[in-house]
């Protein structure tokens, strides 16, 4: 028998040529991909030390969850385009192909969410941010679950399944269990909410109604406030949504706003020279920005000048340290000055009432 009559043998509806041809076929794809995978994975760690665009990085992350059963896939499907199989083995083989496929797309979509949202970890640790790590854990979650299921819904459908009555019935499923834990969604959108919009971040002071803490964790659920007198506050994200938020951690400066009195008997000529008295001891405290002092009004025992100033908080020696430095250098200017602090006094009149039958006896 020729080397020609024995390639055209039929074997399982092919001939010997084209099962050559396919088993040619799936070994050299079977050993370039994998061979190609391998290689670009032992120089990743180069390309990333050159720090390249977020593109190549996100291509060589793809790459590495790249499976061998859909490298394996792939070959089988290359192999099959030179036989001709029975209808049967061909169903199997498109089933086994569109599985493997889409399950492989899945994987690629949470390896690209995975990426993006490692980007945001990274640039929330280095903002000193730690409320991310929780509700970036979610939104990863929820990415999956959203990345399967329409990947799942898109093998069925090319499977020649119908999927608009498993659309249907997932939409009413979505709706009742929706309404069944309506709470929990709206604390965990909350949570997504203050994670994506950061009206504050965990190490913020917080004022709400009569409640003041610094942000101690932002959970899923809940956010965690360490009050000013130690006990921790636990409040539900939405109703902390819901809330008129003060966030004091955000104030640049802040203001100090007082009263001074000075005594009645005060000469004019030093009660017009008050303001700078007290602008000079403020400005000469580091830090502080002097904004004004005005004779405000006349009081029941003093004369009352309204001071206001403010104070840095980012960079600086502290707010309470401000303050006591610049009262002590009010004092020593009005000492040094002679102005008086008036306090509270009272003055007592006293009339001597006399008797009239005691004067015309005297007279």
């Amino acid at each position: 028998m020729s080397l020609h009559e024995l390639l055209q043998r039929t074997y399982l509806g092919n001939p010997v040529q084209a099962w050559l041809l396919a088993l040619a076929a799936f070994l050299i794809t079977f050993t370039v991909l994998p061979l190609l995978r391998s290689l670009v994975m032992s120089q990743r760690k180069r390309i990333q030390s050159l720090e390249p665009p977020l593109g190549v990085e996100l291509v060589l992350g793809l790459i590495a969850r790249t499976s061998r059963v859909f490298l394996w896939v792939v070959a089988l499907y290359v192999a099959e385009r030179f036989l001709d199989l029975t209808p049967r083995v061909e169903r199997i083989s498109t089933v086994i192909i569109v599985v493997v496929f889409w399950l492989q797309v899945g994987l690629w979509g949470a390896a690209a969410a995975n990426f993006a949202l490692d980007r945001q970890r990274l640039r929330a640790a280095a903002a000193g941010d730690q409320s991310y790590q929780g509700s970036l854990g979610i939104l990863g979650f929820i990415a999956k679950v959203v990345i399967f299921a329409v990947v799942t819904l898109l093998a069925l459908d090319n499977l020649g399944i119908n999927i608009t009555a498993l659309v249907a019935g997932l939409g009413i499923g979505g709706i009742a269990i929706a309404l069944a834990v309506q709470t929990i969604l709206g604390d965990l959108l909350a949570s997504l909410s203050i994670t994506l919009d950061k009206p504050f971040v965990t190490g913020d002071t917080l004022r709400l109604d009569d409640i003041e803490g610094v942000v101690e964790r932002i959970g899923v659920k809940s956010t965690r406030l360490r009050s000013v007198s130690g006990e921790q506050i636990v409040i539900s994200n939405a109703d902390l949504l819901k809330s008129r938020v003060r966030n004091l951690g955000r104030m640049p400066e802040q203001r100090a706003l007082f009263t001074l009195g000075v005594t009645y008997e005060t000469p004019r000529a030093l009660l017009e020279q008050v303001p700078k008295i007290v602008e000079t001891a403020i400005t000469a405290v580091r830090g502080t920005r002097f904004v004004h002092c005005a004779f405000r009004r006349f009081g029941d025992f003093a004369l009352h000048f309204e001071v206001c100033y403010y104070v840095p908080l980012a960079d600086g020696p502290g707010y309470l340290k401000v303050i006591d430095a610049v009262n002590f250098r009010i004092h020593a200017a009005f000492e040094q000055h002679g102005v008086q602090f008036a306090y509270p006094t009272q003055t007592v009149l006293v009339r001597q009432s006399v008797n009239p039958v005691s004067a015309a006896a005297a007279t």
